[in-house]
């Protein structure tokens, strides 16, 4: 198996999280030094290779795999564009477990689901959905995620407790999915509209 191609990978599954050296030494069984200059390797290729988008940072002794800086608007003009045909069945459940969880981490969004989360966090990150607001005082200092205030606009709401009630055994077993939030509030704002437009007219 390719040792690059392993570390490359093992990058991109931790997604926002990341790996630090120790870490990425335990799951590929090579020394702290091979996967170092593999880290390095890949650094250097990604940042002569001019048709990727994408780059490995530091942060805190972990490393990531993100986009390069070059990026930055075009995602934040993507995050702009209607995201109801863009989003995946999957981002909205995450997004709608951050919704109502927050703030939670990734290994217990990784725990309702019973999958790994870090790709469709890294892309709810992208849309400005979801923010990182701080760390668990915990081994490895897991990421602590919360909606953001561009979120509330994206569902049509203006605060937090605007939210339906849920029960909460049922959204851990069913994991309701925000396409249904969206729906009840686009029928109650249509009904809202409907009505107003009936008392204008009498």
């Amino acid at each position: 198996m390719n040792k690059t191609a392993t570390c490359e990978l093992l990058l991109f599954v931790s997604g926002d999280a990341g790996l630090s050296i120790d870490e990425l030494s335990v799951l590929t069984e090579l020394p702290k030094a091979a996967c170092q200059q593999q880290i390095e390797h890949l650094r250097e290729k990604y940042q002569a290779d001019e048709e990727s988008a994408f780059t490995i940072i530091e942060t805190a002794g972990k490393y990531k795999m993100t986009s390069k800086e070059i990026f930055a608007d075009f995602l934040k003009n993507y995050a702009k564009t209607p995201l109801n045909q863009t989003l995946s069945k999957s981002a909205m459940e995450v997004l709608s477990i951050i919704a109502y969880k927050q703030p939670i981490t990734r290994l217990e969004i990784d725990g309702i689901r019973n999958v790994n989360s870090s790709g469709v966090i890294a892309t709810l990150r992208a849309f400005d959905l979801i923010q990182k607001i701080g760390e668990v005082e915990a081994p490895g200092r897991p990421s602590l995620y919360a909606t953001t205030d561009f979120f509330l606009d994206y569902i049509g709401i203006n605060q937090l407790d605007e939210l339906p009630e849920i029960n909460e055994a049922a959204f851990d077993a069913e994991k309701q999915n925000l396409f249904e939030l969206q729906d009840h509030f686009l029928d109650e704002n249509d009904s809202q509209e409907s009505t107003e437009e009936n008392h204008d007219k009498n």
